[in-house]
């Protein structure tokens, strides 16, 4: 691969909305392109924020129906644009949720967080990162998710959130201290 082969980040952003202009304009092969490239990676950060394939799939679904509603400007790259998307869908479900909760009693679906007094087999029980991630609330688990599984900067993080970077960086060590703080006896 040569350097021209390697789009510059102007290069790229231009690709990027070109791509988006053509899917405006109803082209289904820039629309199934798009798709093909991102819905895989929209798809792993759907499913850790949201912990189970259905409703990851319905995210990725609705984050690219919103594209053909939606306006990108490239102030981000097209990804993180879409990222962005995907959260707030993630966030806009999570209170669509817990307004039904509300409505038909306090049962919750939502899992349990590992006691305290577990007994010796309980420790030996191997978890998994979807209960890790669980366990916190939803603006840790995204910090999390975004920064250890994605490996999106801290600057990307809070332009995909819509928060100033202190705001992430503290969120994200709110969110580690918790995790060390409940799986202590698994790490």
């Amino acid at each position: 691969m040569t350097a021209r082969s390697v789009p510059s980040g102007k290069h790229r952003l231009s690709e990027e909305l070109e791509l988006v202009r053509r899917i405006g304009r109803g082209d289904a092969a820039a629309y199934r392109l798009l798709v093909d490239r991102e819905a895989r990676y929209l798809y792993g950060i759907a499913h850790a924020l949201v912990g189970n394939a259905a409703d990851a799939e319905d995210l990725v679904q609705e984050t690219f129906a919103s594209l053909l509603n939606s306006r990108f400007r490239g102030e981000a790259s097209l990804r993180t644009w879409l990222v962005r998307i995907l959260v707030r869908r993630a966030g806009m479900m999570r209170r669509s949720r817990g307004r039904r909760r509300e409505q038909t009693g306090p049962w919750s679906d939502a899992p349990q967080v590992p006691d305290r007094n577990r007994t010796a087999l309980d420790c030996d029980a191997r978890l998994d990162l979807t209960t890790m991630l669980e366990c916190l609330t939803p603006e840790h688990r995204a910090v999390i998710v975004l920064r250890e599984l994605e490996g999106m900067s801290y600057a990307e993080i809070a332009q995909t959130l819509g928060v100033p970077q202190g705001t992430v960086e503290s969120r994200l060590h709110r969110a580690r201290e918790e995790i060390r703080r409940r799986f202590k006896g698994y790490l």
